[in-house]
């Protein structure tokens, strides 16, 4: 498993220096960066979400011509919506799904306007428990839940699974540790290309660590 570093990709990313997908993402970024609620959450917060976009983009390169400069697009900016103003508290997902939504039309740009409904469906895919089953969900959709769940296997998961979690469930840290080891056991990644960077070896590597601690 390759380790994140969003400090130095995001800006490449955002910037679309690799003329991988449609324009670029600025615009997004500052929407994101000076208004949303959620930046500061324990888990669900900027991290988690522009976590959630690097690794959207790595799934596109992955997929390279399989994917449209659009469907590339579309993904990317659902990445970085999907937890907008997210509450920080355990509860009905679906209305952090509808707040996600209410800032991207809040914050679409003219040219993406004809594209929200297809990027709003991405967001929704993320909604969980999921209301579309694994085996048949879209490409688009398998990638983001698959970028989504990722954050356990990140070198931070530690503080930010761990103990982001435990602080907007109202639990002991303790409590969230215990209960990784059959959350990562039951990891089912939904595309090729998240089970070739997070195969079954470095799954079962995060497990031995959770046992050792």
């Amino acid at each position: 498993m390759q380790q994140s570093s969003i400090c130095g990709g995001i800006p490449d990313i955002l910037r679309n220096n690799e003329s991988l997908y449609e324009g670029n993402l600025i615009h997004y970024f500052r929407a994101i960066f000076n208004n949303a609620q959620n930046l500061w959450n324990p888990y669900h917060n900027f991290n988690h979400m522009f976590h959630t976009l690097w690794l959207c983009h790595r799934a596109c390169v992955f997929y390279g011509n399989e994917l449209s400069p659009r469907e590339m697009r579309n993904l990317l900016i659902a990445a970085i919506f999907h937890d907008f103003d997210h509450s920080g508290i355990m509860g009905n997902d679906g209305l952090n799904i509808e707040r996600s939504i209410r800032g991207l039309q809040k914050y679409i740009a003219q040219e993406d306007k004809v594209d929200l409904g297809s990027i709003c469906d991405i967001i929704r895919a993320t909604e969980f428990p999921h209301k579309v089953l694994s085996g048949s969900c879209p490409l688009l959709f398998g990638i983001i839940r698959d970028a989504d769940l990722a954050q356990a296997l990140d070198v931070t998961w530690i503080q930010q699974v761990v103990f982001g979690l435990a602080k907007e469930w109202g639990k002991k840290p303790i409590e969230i540790l215990d209960g990784q080891e059959a959350f990562l056991s039951g990891i089912k990644f939904n595309t090729d290309w998240a089970r070739q960077m997070f195969p079954r070896k470095a799954i079962e590597s995060k497990i031995f660590e959770v046992r050792e601690l």
